[in-house]
């Protein structure tokens, strides 16, 4: 069943936009009477059918819901400085969406080779991930923020709290020895300089631990999506 992303749901009836309605009619050529399905970002799933099959405007009334569908009993974010090419951004983005994340942080810091982000083609990535993984929760992608401002408005966090850096890489505790499954946890990846030795310092200051995401040195977004995967490996059990 086709699977389509309508994060204004409120109703039993709902029109698809245009581009959503031209997707269904023009290249699908669903009509009317044919099931789809509905995700909103927020934990919904829903079974619809099409009532009105114009490829402007489809209209679809619901004829089943599901609230929290597939919602998870931790929360993982990760903190990433931006790369200097889109795409690996890109890249990740997709690829931990589609494994599963709540939360994912740009941080600008000391060595970050890319401090302007256009958030809006971040979340267009989110979006298809989470269509293409049946997953009824958006991630959620943060502005650019300096790494000082990121650790100290952490500084609450109910969960704990991990930098990964490349320093001393041979004797950091691996990312299984200290995370605890089912508990909520945030995950610092550094730039592909790493994070300078005053900004680890900071982090541990306020509360971070040191980890290693293993002997090879990987590129930003492979170690990002390394701790994402390994976070929900971890969980698995």
């Amino acid at each position: 069943m086709h699977l389509f992303y309508t994060p204004d749901i409120t109703t039993n009836t709902y029109l698809l936009n245009e581009e959503e309605s031209r997707h269904a009619i023009r290249v699908l050529r669903l009509h009317i009477g044919d099931k789809i399905q509905l995700i909103d970002g927020k934990g919904g799933l829903y079974v619809a059918e099409i009532i009105d099959d114009n490829q402007k405007h489809c209209s679809v009334r619901i004829t089943d819901t599901k609230t929290e569908f597939l919602k998870r009993d931790w929360y993982l974010q990760i903190a990433i400085a931006p790369t200097k090419n889109m795409d690996r951004l890109e890249w990740f983005i997709e690829k931990a969406t589609e494994i599963g994340i709540n939360e994912i942080s740009l941080i600008n810091c000391n060595k970050s080779e890319r401090t302007i982000v256009k958030a809006e083609r971040l979340n267009k990535v989110a979006i298809s991930a989470i269509k293409q993984s049946m997953k009824a929760y958006l991630p959620k992608i943060n502005d650019v923020v300096d790494l000082k401002k990121f650790i100290i408005s952490t500084k609450d966090f109910d969960g704990q709290k991990f930098i990964a850096h490349c320093h001393d890489r041979e004797i950091l505790p691996h990312i299984k020895t200290f995370y605890k499954s089912k508990e909520n946890v945030i995950i610092l990846i550094g730039p592909e300089g790493d994070f300078s030795i005053d900004e680890i310092k900071l982090a541990l200051e306020n509360g971070y631990k040191e980890i290693s995401l293993g002997e090879s040195r990987l590129r930003t977004e492979t170690a990002a999506l390394y701790a994402c995967t390994a976070a929900n490996i971890l969980n698995e059990n």
